[in-house]
């Protein structure tokens, strides 16, 4: 993809007031997303997984409704990355709603540039909620399940 490309890209976003941009070409993939400052727009390029569908262009991703954070514990995602609630596809989860976890138990794995990362319980409690689904992007600090 060429630099003219990418720049109008980016102008695109910033002018059109979507908050992310995914586009794949072949096997390049070029996801560009924004905060909340237009200046700051971030542009990512790497390579697509093969076997992977390219999305339709044009097509919108519908953010989850996030449910209302009752009162408990936040745990936060430390980076940006795809959420997994198991170690391996069809195994059992991490944790589930109502059970016990401890500082240190892995609650997650955060995939972020092809490396699982262990994301563990940095409070003693009871998993209230799972606010991600299994396989969705995370960003940097959103939140991911709930302890009491």
């Amino acid at each position: 993809m060429d630099l003219r490309k990418l720049k109008s890209l980016i102008d695109l976003v910033q002018q059109s007031g979507i908050a992310e941009l995914e586009i794949t070409e072949g096997e390049e993939k070029v996801r560009i997303s924004r905060g909340v400052p237009v200046a700051q727009a971030s542009l990512t390029v790497a390579p697509a997984a093969p076997g992977s569908t390219p999305a339709a262009p044009g097509a919108a991703v519908a953010a989850p409704a996030e449910p209302a954070l009752t009162e408990g514990h936040i745990i936060k995602s430390p980076m940006v990355g795809t959420f997994y609630r198991s170690s391996a596809p069809g195994s059992i989860p991490f944790v589930e709603v109502g059970q016990a976890v401890k500082a240190g138990d892995t609650v997650c794995i955060i995939e972020a540039m092809k490396l699982l990362n262990e994301i563990e319980s940095d409070y003693d409690g009871t998993i209230k909620a799972v606010l991600v689904e299994n396989g969705q992007p995370v960003e940097y600090g959103q939140p991911l399940f709930v302890i009491e």
